[in-house]
């Protein structure tokens, strides 16, 4: 399917919100403390906060700037705050109140009247009217001022160049600084309602697209997505034209209860496993879902943040190295085989699926990427003590997965497969019961990560971590994952795997999801274009579910799914056609690129070439010599519905890999170099290599090769089988090239193209008279 990513917005549509508006509103605070924000209301919002210290200090802020929604969605940049009013009524509870040192104090960050960076801190006290805990704030930026009180520090604020702002809220006890655990986790709130921006300035653009539904459903984190409001994200994703189902990672950080003990902050200590800021998130946030039509879907990993993982928890490697993850801050990986972790986890997948059945939703809850860990060096980590019990007290060792296994080894692996079949099967029952007892319906999923389940320099990895437990029907659906070998270009891996899986777990078709994604830096937009090839073949496979992982990806990079035309299975359709007269040697070929060049006021030029590669059009007409051909062409026009549909064109005069028209061989053209990961290797044609060496040569992608023709060749061995030509003029190997290996080609080839126009101009007179008639056709740009 086609996509865009969209940098900025080009004359979208648009549309106006109040300056301050509650969906748009973040939070931010320090480890380990928590908090979140709702809209209970259109003009109000809501913080919850869970303090654990006593320096502990929540921000409520207000951007300028809109770095976080989609770009074709997000409000304007508005730095100047002169004459503009904000106004709402303040509640809360838990915190140091308006009136007291250290109560709720407004930072505005900006520059000052000569553009050097200030702060100004704004006692919000200073303009209220009402109590500490309820009182009516009127903000009229071009009057605030910073400092204790207009007699004493007084700090007057330049409104015109403001950055951001944030109010900041500590709870009772507060002594900046302090890494002091409080006595108990204090829970606090603060409501802002009655939210008014009025004056100069009070309103903002925002980008208000609505793309067509495009038949995929879109994947969140709360990791990601904790500081924003539900509001703000569910506008995106039904604005971007994502329905259906949403998969909903609940995340390995942010979402649970935390208590003190022994200098660390761990889960499992505390009767609720959930804090009160999540409890509120997701309860808005599943309840806003049934609102706006999606089904939510829970999801729950076997990863915690590892600070805050108790250590009997942990997985761990033989010699007792702990299982944790690259990233940074790490995650732990729990054991299945701990009671007490398990235990944590089914009453955390129990909370989830109550707060689902709150919300009047199903219950429909995945377990994701559970798996024993394998760490770099090969070792799996299967040796915790719970494990270790688990299997005999003694298992046998397996140094490297690596390496070639004995049978008691292969053995060890199966009994740990099965111990976490069972454990995930147990998780799901966790939330069956919930639904049962609420009697509504539910539905278990099983989310694989298959680039590591089944690497293949670890083949038995598969006994542990893709078990035979899982086969169907232990899950209501299976859901696959493979970006690290999508986006790596390993496409013999990712095809052998969708048929490993098939085989070894038996889920049809109509019962398997597919996760689409992630583009993980900035830098990689790229990958966009390999993962909706990924998306063409989950349709291509019929897959129940596409999903795009994730929404903050998804917003960051602009990328916008484009639904496929209702009256045409493929927005570019072609008939893989031949076009059916001779052409004759006085046809019209015209290469052209396209070059933007800029003369300077001293005569000097700038150029700028815009096209890679040229794109040819021809005129066909000279070859038409008798009526008879003019009846074809008229037919074959007609049957191509004019410019509608492409078909192919033989270019008389460069249809070879080999010079222009000369025989092909297997080692006309290089196709690329062998990693042994690569399996793909699109067809390419250089020109002016000998003239100007390969690096300055113009690459031309070949998408229409002739079956038939194509000869490969690796370091220069002919190539007779294990590989096959596919969609788009592309080689594919059964077996990836070694690293170093060089891939040739020789091909012979046709043009991809269209008529130009709408209608032919053909007069009989003119034809009987012997002038030919114009027959235009154009190039097709095919997308590959």
């Amino acid at each position: 399917m086609a996509f865009w990513l969209a940098s900025a917005r080009e004359g979208q549509e648009t549309d106006w919100i109040q300056r301050f508006d509650p969906s748009f509103w973040t939070v931010n605070f320090p480890r380990p403390m928590m908090a979140a924000i709702t809209t209970p209301a259109p003009d109000a919002l809501r913080l919850d906060a869970c303090f654990l210290t006593q320096g502990d200090l929540a921000g409520l802020i207000w951007e300028s700037e809109d770095t976080l929604d989609h770009p074709l969605l997000s409000y304007a940049t508005a730095r100047d705050y002169s004459g503009t009013t904000l106004s709402f009524r303040w509640r809360s509870g838990g915190l140091i109140a308006l009136d007291q040192t250290n109560g709720p104090t407004l930072t505005i960050e900006g520059r000052d009247a000569g553009g050097a960076a200030r702060t100004w801190y704004v006692r919000l006290w200073n303009f209220a009217s009402g109590s500490g805990e309820d009182a009516q704030i009127t903000l009229n930026f071009s009057d605030v001022f910073g400092g204790w009180s207009r007699d004493f520090g007084m700090d007057p604020l330049y409104p015109a160049d403001i950055d951001r702002m944030f109010i900041s809220l500590v709870p009772n006890g507060y002594a900046a600084g302090s890494t002091t655990p409080l006595s108990t986790s204090a829970n606090a709130w603060a409501e802002l309602t009655n939210i008014r921006c009025t004056g100069q300035r009070a309103m903002l653009r925002i980008g208000n697209i609505f793309v067509p539904p495009h038949g995929l459903a879109m994947a969140t984190a709360y990791d990601d997505s904790f500081n924003q409001t539900p509001a703000r994200l569910l506008r995106s994703v039904r604005q971007l034209g994502y329905r259906g189902s949403i998969l909903h990672y609940v995340g390995m950080s942010h979402f649970f209860q935390l208590t003190a003990s022994g200098g660390s902050y761990l889960v499992g200590l505390s009767g609720d496993p959930l804090c009160l800021p999540a409890r509120a998130w997701h309860g808005e946030f599943f309840a806003a879902c049934k609102a706006w039509g999606y089904s939510p879907i829970a999801s729950l990993s076997y990863e915690v943040l590892a600070a805050h993982c108790p250590s009997a928890w942990q997985q761990r490697a033989a010699n007792g190295d702990p299982a944790m993850t690259g990233w940074s801050p790490p995650s732990a990986l729990m054991s299945p085989a701990n009671t007490a972790a398990m235990t944590w986890q089914k009453s955390v997948a129990a909370a989830f699926a109550q707060l689902l059945v709150d919300a009047g939703c199903a219950v429909r809850f995945q377990v994701g990427e559970p798996w024993w860990w394998v760490m770099s060096d090969g070792r799996i980590c299967i040796y915790d003590d719970a494990a270790k019990a688990a299997f005999g007290g003694s298992p046998v060792a397996i140094p490297d997965l690596r390496a070639d296994l004995t049978s008691a080894q292969t053995a060890l692996l199966d009994q740990a497969g099965a111990m976490l079949a069972a454990s995930t099967i147990a998780l799901a029952g966790a939330t069956r019961a919930v639904a049962q007892a609420a009697g509504v319906a539910s539905e278990t999923l099983l989310l694989t990560f298959v680039p590591t389940v089944l690497d293949p320099a670890t083949p038995e990895a598969r006994r542990a971590n893709m078990p035979v437990g899982w086969a169907s029907p232990a899950f209501d659906r299976l859901q696959v994952e493979d970006y690290d070998w999508l986006t790596a270009g390993a496409d013999a891996q990712r095809q052998a795997a969708y048929q490993l899986v098939n085989d070894r777990l038996g889920y049809p078709p109509e019962q398997q999801d597919y996760l689409a994604g992630f583009v993980l830096l900035p830098s990689q937009t790229n990958q966009w274009r390999l993962i909706d090839q990924g998306i063409g073949e989950a349709r291509e496979r019929e897959a129940h579910e596409i999903f795009v992982w994730a929404l903050p990806q998804v917003c960051r990079d602009g990328f916008v799914a484009l639904p496929i035309a209702e009256d045409s299975n493929d927005m570019n359709a072609f008939d893989d056609v031949a076009y059916p007269l001779p052409l004759g040697l006085d046809t019209k070929i015209s290469p052209s690129f396209s070059t933007s060049v800029t003369t300077t006021a001293s005569g000097f030029e700038r150029r700028n070439s815009l096209w890679s590669d040229a794109k040819l059009s021809f005129d066909v007409g000279p070859g038409i010599r008798s009526e008879q051909d003019l009846g074809v062409l008229l037919g074959f026009f007609r049957a191509r519905r004019g410019p509608a549909r492409g078909f192919r064109l033989c270019d008389p005069s460069d249809f070879s890999s080999n010079g222009m028209t000369d025989t092909p061989s297997a080692s006309d053209q290089v196709l690329g170099t062998g990693d042994g990961v690569l399996a793909n290797f699109p067809l390419v044609k250089r020109y002016g290599a000998v003239a100007l060496g390969d690096d300055e040569a113009q690459l031309r992608r070949i998408t229409r090769p002739r079956s038939g023709s194509v000869l490969v060749s690796v370091n220069g061995v002919a190539q007779a089988s294990g590989w096959m030509l596919g969609a788009g003029g592309a080689v594919q190997f059964t077996t990836p090239p070694a690293a170093g290996a060089i891939v040739r080609a020789g091909f012979l080839f046709d043009v991809p193209v269209r008529f130009e126009q709408d209608r032919l101009d053909i007069s009989g007179l003119t034809f009987l008279a012997g002038e030919a008639p114009s027959v235009p056709l154009i190039e097709v740009r095919e997308a590959v």
